[in-house]
């Protein structure tokens, strides 16, 4: 998709297939949720239609001045939220490792805590006043987009006696040629919580885990102040990032 402004045409045609093995099967009895959400019967493929071929545009004038800044679009005048700083950026891309230009990324979190501020979330972790745990950004004509955050924390969810899931942020990823939003997390580099998780453990290829952990950057890290981690989405093709809630394909 061009992105308004630009001379780029916007690219139309079919999607890469996907590789159905890459994903984990919906139904996963280790993940306790997944036994009631998974299909009771065989799925089914349908051609593309012209709104998942050309798709919706997004416009940067939708953009508040600190939608990308977790840090403070939620604080009082003078305060920030708090917890670890860091950036988290990277690119779009599609299979061929294109830049796709013009996505809407949404994104949300716990606070460095682990709490959601949420009225159903009953984790004893406090909340913080300056932190809504929610933003957005739309991605350049490279497909790069960063924003600024706090890592979050770790919780314990009810789906064993001692489940955790790991520290992660959810993105909402919105551009070229979808019909829906996909929606995916991202975990962080050395966190041993990753390989604990059931809902994790429901993918049983290590490679396609991997690909959704963000490696530390020291080279984007601004010094005394925020560490920064990279993380690149694949939207399509037999190697696309795990989004949850198409797993049948995007």
């Amino acid at each position: 998709m061009a992105e308004r402004g630009s001379n780029q045409a916007p690219e139309t045609g079919a999607f890469f297939q996907r590789d159905r093995q890459w994903h984990p099967p919906a139904f996963t009895p280790g993940y306790k949720s997944s036994v009631l959400r998974s299909p009771q019967k065989a799925l089914l493929s349908f051609d593309n239609t012209i709104s998942e071929l050309t798709g919706p545009v997004f416009g940067h004038a939708m953009l508040g001045e600190l939608d990308n800044d977790l840090i403070h679009n939620f604080a009082k005048a003078g305060e920030s939220a708090i917890g670890e700083r860091i950036i988290v950026h990277g690119r779009v891309l599609d299979e061929r490792g294109k830049g796709v230009p013009g996505v809407l990324l949404e994104f949300w979190q716990a606070n460095a805590g682990g709490r959601y501020r949420h009225k159903k979330d009953g984790y004893l972790a406090p909340l913080d006043a300056n932190f809504g745990g929610c933003g957005r950004t739309i991605a350049g004509e490279d497909g790069f987009y960063a924003f600024r955050t706090v890592r979050p924390g770790p919780y314990p969810w009810p789906n064993g006696p001692n489940d955790w899931r790991p520290a992660h942020i959810h993105f909402s990823v919105f551009g070229q040629g979808f019909a829906q939003r996909l929606i995916t997390q991202m975990y962080f580099e050395g966190d041993p919580l990753i390989w604990r998780c059931p809902i994790v453990g429901g993918i049983s290829n290590t490679a396609a885990v991997e690909a959704l952990i963000a490696a530390l950057d020291m080279h984007a890290t601004i010094p005394m102040d925020a560490l920064a981690y990279k993380f690149d989405i694949v939207l399509r093709g037999r190697r696309s990032t795990l989004f949850e809630n198409r797993p049948e394909g995007n």
